[in-house]
């Protein structure tokens, strides 16, 4: 048996999917996309559910802030010459040049794309983009992975995937998913999200000794946190 709801939290509302089952105590997940999953006994009445989740209100309200850095909301681009794009966390004003072969430099305060098509250019760009993200997001990583050994723990592989809702995962086997859209970003932010997978391999889920390990191993780490929220919104 499974139903939605929500409580009132001052002048929040929590929406939360319950699911009864089997069990003697109540759980409560706050998934990646920041949706609440609530886990009761079979004779649990609903209102002592709200009132517990009431009660876990600001927590989680933190976990669904937590993950909201996670969510790359980077406005919608019409790669047209003076139109700005962020490389390492710096912009750059776009300059699209007619050309025999394709091509992408950086220069001076300008990303210029030579191309002999004008439509062609997002497409150059984000090839561009994908290949600096490899190569750049292995090189960040490496020392970061080294730094972890002393966990008994590596990542099985590094992998780029889009993710629409996501900077990055990890997978139970150990696989580290990277958004490419991170090398948007500046490169505190790419190790902090490197960081935090590598966390993942210690810890899977977001209890307090995951933080405490994040914590340990880049102190400002909520910096670049806020980094990726503001920047990449």
């Amino acid at each position: 048996m499974s139903m939605e709801s929500s409580i009132q939290f001052g002048s929040m509302q929590i929406d939360f999917h319950l699911e009864y089952a089997e069990r003697k105590s109540l759980g409560i997940t706050v998934t990646p996309d920041m949706q609440v999953l609530v886990r009761a006994p079979l004779d649990a009445p609903l209102d002592k559910i709200k009132e517990k989740l009431r009660k876990k209100a600001p927590w989680i309200i933190k976990q669904q802030s937590f993950f909201l850095a996670f969510h790359p909301k980077t406005p919608t681009k019409k790669f047209v010459a003076g139109e700005t794009h962020l490389y390492l966390g710096r912009q750059y004003r776009l300059k699209v040049e007619i050309a025999a072969t394709a091509s992408v430099k950086l220069k001076g305060k300008f990303l210029e794309v030579s191309t002999p098509d004008k439509g062609n250019v997002q497409s150059i760009l984000e090839a561009w983009y994908l290949k600096q993200a490899k190569a750049k997001f292995y090189a960040i990583a490496a020392p970061l992975i080294e730094r972890f050994k002393k966990y008994q723990v590596e990542p099985s592989s590094i992998v780029l995937r889009d993710m629409p809702t996501r900077w990055g995962s990890c997978t139970p086997k150990g696989k580290i998913i990277l958004n490419p859209e991170l090398i948007k970003a500046h490169k505190g932010c790419i190790e902090y999200v490197i960081v935090h997978e590598l966390c993942h391999l210690v810890y899977h889920e977001h209890t307090q000794r995951f933080f405490d390990l994040q914590t340990k191993e880049m102190g400002d780490w909520e910096k670049w946190k806020g980094r990726l929220e503001r920047v990449m919104a």
